[in-house]
């Protein structure tokens, strides 16, 4: 399902009593209903089902969305993100939201008060989690701090702020293209990410020029077609891995001639092997079940 079917069919339940979902799907609306933060960086933490949707809504505050275990997509002011683990998707204070996960997630959440958000972007973006970054969300969530209340969590809410500040930011983790050409062949390997042919094959393909191809790509995307790839594999190998797929299957299906071939891209994507992935952050293993 589509995030923008999933948002449309959440917002019907919302709002027409009568109205049936055509599948088996969880809509969520009960955000906390305080008006001012309890502390100036509040923490949440939540486990959603499969098929879950969040009704489009805002806060006064900005908030970082983070998921242990998953994917999330988010609709952001109409554009689309999403929140693969390693990374996060910033949300600026009073910025309209929705999303939907298809596969159960480990969630975590940060609200960050307007006074201290004016270190981080003014428009939605994603961040790249550091090791330190997921150590404090982890200890958090293990001991259910909610709002800090000892001088060492204060702290430590205060590190991860200035973490954030210093944290790498793109616009998104898998950017939209607008021109038609790019946009069928993004479509094409959405359909079949183990397509492996060349940027020259694809330019023949959309009758363009290589070079006009590859123009496109680093204007629209802000990337080349080879990194936009690696992505979306790498978001498609954390759905085989969830699956419980092997390692070897999944590297045949994305198109890698050799399991280390995807080995390697998958640690460059991740920080982890597949299988320290699928143990750490799938199965918890070592982690007291959070990560």
């Amino acid at each position: 399902m589509s995030l923008a079917i999933a948002i449309a069919i959440a917002v019907a339940v919302t709002t027409d009593p009568n109205f049936l979902p055509p599948c088996a799907m969880t809509v969520r609306y009960n955000w906390p209903t305080f008006k001012t933060l309890p502390y100036p960086v509040y923490f949440r933490y939540d486990e959603f089902d499969a098929q879950t949707a969040w009704v489009p809504h805002r806060h006064d505050w900005g908030t970082l969305n983070y998921v242990a275990n998953g994917v999330m997509q988010l609709e952001i002011e109409g554009a689309r993100y999403l929140s693969p683990p390693q990374y996060a998707v910033w949300i600026p204070p009073k910025a309209a939201h929705a999303s939907f996960n298809a596969h159960a997630v480990i969630y975590r959440s940060v609200y960050i008060d307007a006074s201290l958000a004016n270190v981080l972007p003014s428009h939605a973006a994603t961040l790249r989690i550091s090791g330190l970054l997921r150590a404090i969300l982890s200890d958090f969530a293990e001991r259910g701090v909610a709002s800090p209340r000892t001088d060492a969590d204060k702290r430590l809410a205060q590190v991860l702020v200035d973490q954030l500040a210093l944290a790498p930011a793109e616009p998104r983790f898998l950017p939209q293209a607008n021109s038609p050409a790019l946009v069928r062949i993004l479509q094409a390997l959405q359909s079949e990410p183990g397509d492996n042919r060349t940027l020259a094959q694809w330019a023949q393909t959309a009758s363009l020029t290589e070079r006009t191809l590859a123009r496109h790509c680093l204007v629209e995307l802000g990337m080349t077609l080879g990194q936009w790839r690696q992505r979306l594999r790498f978001l498609r190998a954390i759905e085989g891995l969830e699956a419980g797929h092997t390692v070897k299957s999944i590297a045949f299906d994305l198109g890698y001639a050799t399991p280390s071939a995807f080995i390697e891209m998958f640690t460059r994507q991740s920080g982890l092997t597949p299988e320290q992935f699928r143990r750490q952050t799938i199965l918890g293993e070592g982690h007291g079940g959070t990560v």
